[in-house]
């Protein structure tokens, strides 16, 4: 069946159908909103993105969304707290486009690449609300202390990788899909570790927040894989990050296609 923007509408009014929520269609922009008619707060969907999906997993990717947004929805009618739950704030992986503000708050976050960005969130199970400067005044934590309990929180979490070997270059993949598999990438003591270990050089991509791909790339070749499977993870993420791979040097992440300009002097200097 193809799918078109009406008929998603009419599924979508069915499966968020709620008492409490009202649900507005926009033809021009081809989006659909689902909202608590009480305080306006609410979900954006891009139908656009959701038919794409469709299409390729059918009625799935549908349940899939109608979960997340019902869930996203109980958190925003929800007040929360950050004190007493130091254990559930975690740095969150957003792309450098990811804006800054939500609904006129600004979100706490802190620089981290020029492709990306750390956020910090407040984990509720299900889901996790991203942390503005409204709670860490109300509370009078400061940026500092996030940084700090969030850097913990994301060394503690569990990583197991499957291994692939393409072309002499080894591939690890770890996605747990616990919301923050891209924020590996912030545990130093695991990039290190694993750069102990490479035969040639380590390289990082998190083209979407479920999963994260560290590569042992040994030869030439292992640079356009990595970026061939960045960008096929990238178009299939939920949340997309970067397309880009980054290459870990010196405790630095640097973009991959920077390296490929600079390599001909490198190796211009070791002959």
């Amino acid at each position: 069946m193809k799918m078109t923007s009406i008929k998603l509408k009419k599924k979508l009014e069915e499966r968020l159908n709620h008492a409490e929520w009202k649900t507005v269609f926009n033809r021009d922009k081809d989006t659909f909103r689902v909202e608590w008619a009480e305080t306006g707060k609410g979900i954006t969907i891009t139908l656009p993105n959701v038919i794409a999906k469709f299409q390729q997993r059918g009625e799935e990717a549908l349940d899939e969304l109608e979960d997340n947004v019902q869930e996203a929805l109980r958190v925003m009618n929800e007040e929360h707290t950050l004190s007493g739950k130091e254990k559930q704030i975690y740095p969150v992986i957003r792309a450098a486009s990811f804006p800054t503000e939500d609904k006129g708050k600004q979100l706490v976050y802190a620089e981290h690449t020029a492709e990306t960005r750390i956020y910090y969130a407040l984990d509720l199970g299900k889901s996790y609300k991203l942390i503005d400067e409204d709670m860490l005044q109300e509370e009078g934590w400061s940026l500092d202390r996030i940084k700090e309990v969030a850097g913990f929180n994301v060394r503690s979490l569990p990583v197991e990788m499957k291994k692939d070997t393409v072309y002499g270059n080894d591939f690890y993949f770890h996605s747990a899909r616990d919301g923050y598999d891209a924020s590996r990438i912030l545990n130093e003591a695991l990039l290190e570790k694993l750069k102990a270990e490479c035969k040639g050089e380590l390289a990082i991509s998190i083209p979407h927040q479920d999963v994260i791909i560290f590569a042992d790339v040994q030869n030439p070749e292992g640079y356009d894989i990595l970026a061939q499977m960045a960008m096929k993870f990238f178009a299939e993420g939920t949340v997309p990050v970067t397309s880009l791979s980054f290459l870990y040097e010196d405790k630095e992440l640097e973009p991959i296609f920077i390296l490929a300009q600079k390599k001909p002097k490198r190796d211009r200097k070791e002959d």
